[in-house]
């Protein structure tokens, strides 16, 4: 069994889909039986080649969605098919694990991944779905865009890759007005199509490393304390190696976070069971604007209509 047989076979059935014992060993200059004992051994080997009899009857490979149209463009697929078709290899063990590699599968549903939030709508998956197909097409992308300190806005990219970081979906592109890298969070965008042909731009867009995204100018170094009753957020917020597990139950973390407003309202979300050790700034910034929040409670407490009185039943007693 020549080890270069079996790419052959592999290349034809994926360039002509269905074919024929016969078409395959007068492709192949060997005969039709030699040809059903490579499909055998193939099998074997976990590459899915099946036969089927009859007049309709041939050799087809199931796995239809190995170049996938939506992902290869047609001159992406050739490249392909003849780097398979040319693929220098030692013997046929080496050649069987190549093949299995290739046509590696799990069970369709060992997994599920949905990016919707909790009880909103399913267009987040849909939003990207379209992202990923621009990535790997090589469409450029619009898309209105939500930044912290600025209003919406509309932007063209050359989508780059999507990154997944601490909980969030990111899409690191090149930004046509501004000429340069830009990281965007998927959440904060909307609204996104795909324009004209695929590009050919050679993109190279900077490693997302925390470094980089907070500035050591712009970091704030805080120690807090943590209820044990939290414990569940603090995994989910926090690097297991920046969280120390105390004798009382209680969870303290030591870390660096962005020194903007953004650090003041994260800390609020965890209510009552937080305290902050240090800095006393910190400390002072989560207390004026607690403060304020209550401030705002009370005075629309104060403001909002009475209840109107709830009807009494009469006393049916004499």
């Amino acid at each position: 069994m020549a080890a270069s047989r079996l790419f052959q076979l592999v290349y034809l059935l994926l360039d002509r889909g269905h074919q024929t014992a016969g078409q395959l060993a007068e492709a192949l200059q060997v005969s039709p039986r030699t040809v059903l004992r490579d499909i055998d051994a193939l099998s074997a080997a976990g590459i899915p080649v099946y036969t089927t009899r009859g007049s309709a009857g041939g050799v087809y490979l199931s796995d239809d969605r190995l170049l996938d149209p939506a992902v290869f463009t047609d001159a992406e697929r050739h490249n392909l098919l003849s780097a398979l078709r040319d693929l220098p290899c030692g013997s046929t063990e080496e050649a069987m694990e190549k093949l299995s590699a290739l046509f590696a599968r799990r069970e369709p549903d060992w997994l599920q991944v949905h990016l919707s939030h909790w009880g909103s709508q399913e267009n987040e998956d849909e939003r990207f779905a379209l992202i990923r197909r621009a990535v790997l097409q090589r469409r450029m992308l619009s898309f209105s865009y939500t930044p912290v300190y600025h209003e919406t806005a509309r932007r063209t990219v050359y989508p780059a890759r999507l990154v997944f970081k601490e909980s969030a979906w990111y899409l690191q592109a090149f930004d046509q007005l501004r000429q340069d890298y830009r990281t965007f969070r998927l959440s904060r965008m909307s609204e996104p199509i795909t324009l004209g042909e695929p590009f050919h731009r050679r993109l190279t867009p900077p490693d997302l490393e925390a470094e980089s995204e907070v500035p050591p100018l712009f970091q704030a170094e805080a120690h807090l304390r943590f209820q044990p009753d939290l414990a569940w957020k603090v995994l989910d917020d926090f690097d297991a190696s920046h969280i120390t597990y105390m004798p009382d139950g209680s969870l303290e973390v030591k870390t660096a976070f962005p020194n903007s407003i953004w650090l003041t309202r994260f800390i609020l979300s965890y209510g009552t069971g937080v305290e902050i050790l240090a800095p006393d700034s910190l400390r002072e910034d989560v207390a004026r604007t607690a403060y304020a929040i209550w401030q705002s409670a009370r005075q629309a407490a104060e403001t909002a209509p009475a209840e109107p009185p709830v009807p009494q039943e009469p006393d049916p007693s004499p």
